[in-house]
């Protein structure tokens, strides 16, 4: 097997093992439009990272983590609506990202590939990325585990627990800003939202537990990915919007699936 292939299927494992458990939490909290909005402002974090010259990962992860917060401090405020906020920031920084990019005159970027992803040019690099984001992700989600649980079930009763939710909340919305900047290379800008959702959504039916919903989130995308990858060599498909498909009819063999007693959300 060629390396670019293994290099592919690697990359799109390290996402779905962190984009299952935390798309479960998306799913449950309703929270899908918010990831939109983050993943929107990924393109401004690339046009950053060209005209300041610096690390695209870390450019996108900033432009990310900068603008949750300033989501969670607006959202916090509710002069606007939520859906209304989240579609001003949303569109309005994918434009300032288009426009900066097009003032770069003696850049060729590969436009394409940042929207829709390129997983079949993965390099060494970029697993390194991937995994050690990930491992973090992982490991912050693992330890926010009960708190988002319980926030998720019951705001008000979490908070009479104890439980801090303004900054649990504030936490998870970093988390999915950090998955969202890790997971760019492997189903691009405008697609990253799709895997977070359709695993978890895929999962739903089959689970008993949150903790079963997300390990099994986890595996559809896993599968989502080798299935997208797969279709891409044989096809001559692109790879990113392929992964994205074929997570979509995972979604819709699930739904023929008897329906179980459903996770919290």
């Amino acid at each position: 097997m060629d390396e670019f292939v293994v290099r592919a299927a690697l990359a799109g494992l390290g996402v779905a093992a962190v984009a299952g458990p935390l798309g479960s939490f998306v799913v449950w909290r309703r929270m899908a439009y918010f990831g939109d909005t983050l993943s929107h402002s990924a393109l401004l974090g690339v046009a950053l990272g060209f005209l300041l010259g610096v690390n695209l990962n870390l450019a996108v992860v900033a432009v990310c983590l900068a603008l949750a917060l300033a989501l969670a401090a607006l959202l916090q405020q509710r002069r606007l609506a939520s859906d209304t906020l989240l579609g001003i920031m949303a569109h309005s920084a994918l434009s300032l990202g288009l426009v900066a990019l097009a003032f770069l005159e003696t850049l060729r970027a590969d436009l394409m590939g940042y929207l829709f992803g390129d997983i079949l040019a993965v390099v060494p690099s970029d697993l390194g990325w991937i995994y050690g984001g990930g491992a973090v992700a992982l490991g912050a989600l693992i330890w926010l585990w009960r708190p988002l649980l319980a926030i998720t079930v019951h705001e008000e009763l979490a908070q009479v627990d104890g439980i801090n939710v303004p900054a649990t909340r504030v936490a998870f919305m970093l988390l999915v800003a950090l998955v969202i900047a890790m997971a760019m290379k492997v189903v691009g800008i405008l697609l990253i939202t799709s895997m977070l959702i359709l695993p978890a959504a895929a999962a739903r039916r089959f689970a008993r537990t949150p903790e079963t919903m997300a390990a099994l989130a986890a595996l559809a995308g896993a599968l989502a990915v080798f299935g997208g990858v797969g279709a891409s060599l044989r096809w001559d498909l692109p790879a990113g919007p392929s992964v994205v498909l074929t997570a979509a009819v995972l979604f819709a063999l699930s739904l023929a699936w008897p329906r179980r007693k459903k996770a919290p959300g």
